[in-house]
Parts: structure tokens; C-alpha cells; sequence
């Protein structure tokens, strides 16, 4: 399974700096191996939440507090979007590894102090940002507190629930 996930980080890292896509990212990233992926958050959101659309709340993890949506499941930032833009860099090989969390419903927050807001993503779909940032899962976790996307390429973090990416 580490395999796997770290062939998912590897193929994520080059759909991200390779010069096929819109992405602002100027320069290539070094491969990701398998023990440079974080650990898993072990908690499940801090309250249960319905399937009526996309919410966020935090699950306690090794890198401390994280966002994750109503699922469970980490989301990301980017480090090649700009804080409080109107779109995405993430396009192409990248936006298929990296997909953006919608933003068709961020009704229900639990734990979130940062600002929630949307953009127009890449698919023409709105695209749920926090603190100004847009928010993205990584195809490589699996599971509820997966965290296997965090700090792929030095470019993905997870985030505080102020909406802070989580670099450590």
C-alpha cells in the first residue's frame, strides 16, 4: 500500500511542476519517496456530519489540528495559488491528482475559524477556499485522515482551521 500511495505522491508531484499545465510553478520538485509521506490523521471529524453536501470541520492528526471535510478526508492547499485570487493553478495531470474540493454547499463548519469562500475552479464548477486559499484532495488518500499528500513536492499542505497551510 505504501507503494502505491507513494506512486500516486510521485505521479501528483510531476502533473504539478511538469510544463504541461497552467500552473505558475516555475521550477521541478524532487521525487517523493515513501517515507517522506506524513502519517495519517487517527481521528474522525469532531462531530458527525450529514451527506447533504460539502462541509469542513478538523480531526486531531500527527501534524496537529487539520481541516477535513465532512468525510473525514484531508484537504490541501497549494502553494503555486495565490492567497485570496479568483482561480485555480491547478489544471490538467494536476487537477486529476489534486481535485478541488466543491463548493456547492459549505452550510455546515465545525471547528473552522478562517474565512470560507468559493471560486470559479478550472472545471467552470465553484471550488470551496479557506482563508482565500483554494482547497484540493490528494487521489492518494484513501481513507478518512489520510494524509499522504501532505508536503508532496514542497508545494501541498494541510491546513489549520484558520485556514493556515501547515508546513512542519
Amino acid at each position: 500500500m505504501a507503494v502505491a500511495v507513494s506512486t500516486l505522491a510521485v505521479l501528483g508531484l510531476s502533473a504539478c511542476s511538469s510544463d504541461e499545465t497552467d500552473s505558475t510553478t516555475s521550477s521541478a520538485a524532487p521525487p517523493v519517496s515513501a517515507t517522506e509521506t506524513a502519517p495519517a490523521a487517527t481521528a474522525e471529524p469532531a462531530e458527525s456530519m450529514d451527506d447533504s453536501g460539502v462541509a469542513l470541520a478538523t480531526a486531531e492528526s500527527a501534524l496537529g489540528t487539520i481541516v477535513v471535510d465532512g468525510d473525514g478526508m484531508a484537504v490541501y492547499q497549494f502553494d503555486s495559488d495565490t492567497q485570496g485570487a479568483d482561480s485555480s493553478t491547478c489544471t490538467g495531470q494536476c487537477a486529476s491528482n489534486w481535485p478541488a474540493v466543491p463548493g456547492s454547499d459549505a452550510s455546515e463548519l465545525i471547528g473552522i475559524t478562517g474565512t470560507v469562500g468559493t471560486i470559479t475552479g478550472v472545471d467552470g464548477q465553484p471550488q470551496l477556499t479557506l482563508n482565500g486559499w483554494p482547497l484540493y484532495y490528494f487521489a492518494g488518500d484513501a481513507n478518512p485522515g489520510d494524509t499522504a499528500g501532505q508536503g508532496v513536492g514542497g508545494v501541498w499542505w494541510v491546513l489549520s482551521p484558520a485556514g493556515e497551510p501547515i508546513t512542519g
